[in-house]
């Protein structure tokens, strides 16, 4: 197949501003809801082993409800996280995201259905957790495969979107038309090495755990040095297998040799040593998202090299500028975006240093950066909808 029929697909008002940036803020935010997503599955993962352990052991007690939490935010922060990414799709590489939908049209409809289930049956496992149920495990593993079958979905969606050579093969197999929308097309080394890295990165997250609540005096050195040793297991153990996969679907992409392939070899390396150390699992978590940008990385040449291959121009997009969209766009993006999430931050590090209530005192951090997202957000609603009435009534009147 060549790009003759992809590039009839394009969106004939082509896109807002450069390709490029619109490729760099793809993996930028597909590495953001990843690592998210990984947090979610791994916290989750590790609670249902510790709802069976937590009647007979102490510490698995009181690490089990903290680790079903991170598992409901994390989640519930992903979903958000994941719009980004499926948006910059769209604007660069929207024939195969329409393909992909096109030919698993059906899943696609049970994958947001079987979201709203799996995510509604987690909070139901955190009270029969909390109620002390018999049952609370069995819920758990239910919502669990649900959540993984999700993102089985979105697997089976990204490959079939990076397979423009196979597309005429699944829609009309032998000749005959296949509308059913039930294809399904895995990629078992991809998958399981994309699943993998839930391993290291909830045992980074729970070194991290460990150092954060090292200063609060109701918390027993004895606990925190058993979850930093459970993390720092977890975090060698799933490094080593997610590098050994890695290396495995480079090779078989045939971009084990590539620069950028090698960049993310040697950063895992680094990664794998600070976490073997752990003697500032913060330094490690920045090591992370540079992997984790890395990775993002990687999975953007490999669609961009697929892509390219059969003749599609990305960098020959039609632009048409639009300059008050860029602007409204960085703008929320930068200032009411990075504002807020300093606030949410700020006060969870605040609430999580102290040792029963906290209160935000008038003039302190927390509450200038609440009155500041508060007074932003209600000038970006004025600005957003007073710029949409106008270019309504500019272009109808």
């Amino acid at each position: 197949m060549d790009a003759t029929f992809i590039n009839t697909m394009k969106d004939a008002a082509g896109v807002p501003f450069y390709p490029v940036v619109f490729q760099g803020l793809y993996v930028l935010t597909w590495a953001l809801h990843a690592a998210f997503v990984l947090l979610a599955l791994g916290s989750m993962g590790l609670s249902i082993y510790g709802s069976t352990q937590q009647k007979s052991d102490p510490y698995w007690k009181i690490l089990t409800p903290h680790l079903i939490m991170t598992g409901k935010i994390s989640i519930s922060i992903l979903i958000v996280l994941g719009v980004a990414p499926l948006l910059f799709t769209q604007v660069i590489y929207d024939s195969g995201w329409y393909v992909a939908n096109t030919l698993s049209g059906a899943w696609v409809f049970i994958f947001i259905y079987a979201l709203v289930i799996g995510y509604t049956m987690y909070y139901w496992y955190q009270y029969s957790n909390k109620k002390g149920s018999s049952s609370n495990t069995l819920i758990g593993i239910v919502s669990f495969a649900i959540l993984v079958f999700c993102g089985v979905l979105m697997h089976n969606f990204a490959v079939e979107a990076i397979s423009p050579t196979k597309w005429m093969d699944w829609y009309a197999p032998n000749g005959v038309v296949d509308n059913s929308g039930w294809n399904m097309h895995l990629d078992p080394l991809r998958l399981g090495f994309m699943v993998s890295l839930m391993i290291p990165v909830t045992g980074i997250f729970m070194q991290n755990y460990s150092r954060f609540l090292s200063t609060r005096k109701d918390f027993e050195p004895k606990y925190l040095e058993f979850v930093k040793k459970l993390g720092t297991k977890m975090a060698i153990i799933g490094l080593l297998i997610s590098a050994a996969l890695f290396t495995v679907w480079m090779q078989k992409e045939n971009l084990l040799l590539h620069p950028l392939s090698l960049t993310t070899v040697v950063s895992v390396v680094i990664l794998l040593l600070l976490a073997m150390g752990n003697k500032n699992s913060y330094l490690t978590t920045g090591v992370l998202v540079i992997v984790a940008l890395l990775i993002s990385g990687v999975r953007e040449l490999i669609r961009y090299n697929i892509m390219s291959g059969i003749g599609y121009d990305l960098y020959g997009y039609h632009m048409n500028l639009e300059w008050e969209t860029i602007a409204m766009f960085l703008l929320t993006f930068a200032i009411l975006g990075f504002t807020g999430i300093a606030f949410i931050l700020t006060m969870a590090w605040k609430v999580g240093k102290t040792e029963g209530v906290y209160t935000a005192t008038e003039g302190s951090a927390v509450s200038r950066l609440a009155n500041a997202s508060l007074a932003l957000f209600i000038l970006w609603i004025t600005v957003y909808f007073g710029w949409g009435m106008v270019a309504l009534f500019k272009n109808t009147l």
